[in-house]
């Protein structure tokens, strides 16, 4: 297969994650016959740096032009100020809006070496294995604004198909698991909540009668979420709901170096980050957690490009790296850590056959 892949590291420590999963992706090409073109551009602050804008014009062409995107993270200290007219966080707004993805998915499923490292209780998190799917272009984010001396509003607003399109590719994908189906809203307060909740129980009995759906108010869910993870399969829910339901969900992981995230529309380009911030502390150190950069890619080989198995093989290959006590720093609780670089060949050094190479290529 050929693909071309617009590489969008970012900020902080995004250059040096981006990296490591490219250099998987290379590996992955070499063994399997395939053909990746890697192309790179700019986004947030260091694209605010280089041309003022967040989300300069050729970056988005070419997010435009490209199979799938592999973005790092964007922000830090540096374009903090929440007065300023520009921000980094801008950027990767617009490249998603302007790219049509709707759905973002997180999956969560710890891995046992991390369980020491989860505030969870470990009993709680064996056998956890879930998706949430965040709807990614409505909402208050990108409803009307106002401000004035005295006052400030937000406006949330949702239509019937844009609630449609996120509760069907929730749906698909319950399909394939467990069909199982959680939707969570306000819908005790908000107006939109109660437009979410008929949208999704007509979707689901219409279209989908194989799925068992849960409706779930979100002050409940979070407590949910935490002390009974193990009945959740996928979670499907509004913009600022699941910006929060997923932050909140990977204390399950023990780390945000661990999680993944695709962004998806309707057609075949998807973007595909790790859930991580640009952590500027350690830019530059190499002691950065590739892991969830890596699996991101292996996101992007599964929904854009078809390859289930060499997805399956880069998730096969860091559960083992995992496994085999490669952690990194925020992994390693005090114990002896590995860096950026290490941890990326442990993960080439554990793909299993046919997917195994000799060597790891710069």
């Amino acid at each position: 297969m050929r693909a071309d892949i617009l590489v969008l590291p970012g900020d902080g420590i995004g250059p040096e994650v981006t990296a490591a999963a490219v250099t998987v992706l290379r590996t992955i090409a070499e063994r399997r016959g395939h053909e990746f073109t890697f192309t790179e551009r700019l986004i947030g602050g260091a694209a605010i740096d280089a041309t003022g804008e967040p989300l300069p014009a050729d970056t988005l062409a070419a997010a435009k032009k490209a199979d799938a995107v592999l973005l790092g993270a964007v922000g830090g200290p540096k374009w903090s100020d929440p007065q300023a007219k520009v921000r980094p966080e801008q950027g990767l707004l617009a490249i998603r809006k302007a790219l049509g993805l709707f759905a973002n998915l997180r999956p969560v499923q710890p891995h046992p070496v991390a369980f020491s490292a989860s505030p969870i209780k470990p009993h709680l998190l064996q056998g956890v294995d879930l998706i949430v799917v965040r709807e990614l272009t409505g909402g208050i984010y990108f409803g009307e604004k106002t401000r004035t001396a005295d006052s400030a509003s937000d406006l949330c607003t949702y239509s019937v198909g844009e609630i449609e399109r996120v509760i069907r590719h929730a749906c698909h994908l319950a399909m394939t698991r467990s069909r199982r189906v959680t939707s969570v809203d306000k819908a005790n307060v908000l107006e939109t909540s109660r437009l979410w909740r008929e949208v999704a129980s007509r979707i689901v009995r219409d279209e989908f009668p194989e799925i068992e759906l849960e409706n779930q108010l979100v002050d409940s869910m979070a407590m949910h979420l935490l002390a009974r993870p193990r009945e959740y399969d996928v979670i499907v829910t509004e913009n600022m709901f699941g910006d929060i339901l997923t932050d909140e969900a990977s204390m399950l992981a023990g780390s945000l170096g661990l999680l993944p995230s695709a962004s998806l529309g309707e057609g075949r380009v998807g973007l595909y980050e790790p859930i991580h911030g640009s952590a500027p502390d350690i830019a530059g150190k190499g002691i950065a957690n590739p892991y969830a950069a890596i699996l991101s890619v292996a996101l992007l080989l599964r929904h854009s490009l078809g390859l289930d198995d060499e997805a399956n093989c880069i998730e096969q290959a860091v559960a083992s790296a995992l496994a085999a006590g490669n952690l990194t720093a925020d992994l390693a609780g005090g114990t002896s850590a590995i860096g950026t670089q290490a941890a990326t060949r442990a993960v080439i050094d554990h793909f299993p056959l046919p997917c195994q190479v000799a060597e790891l290529r710069d």
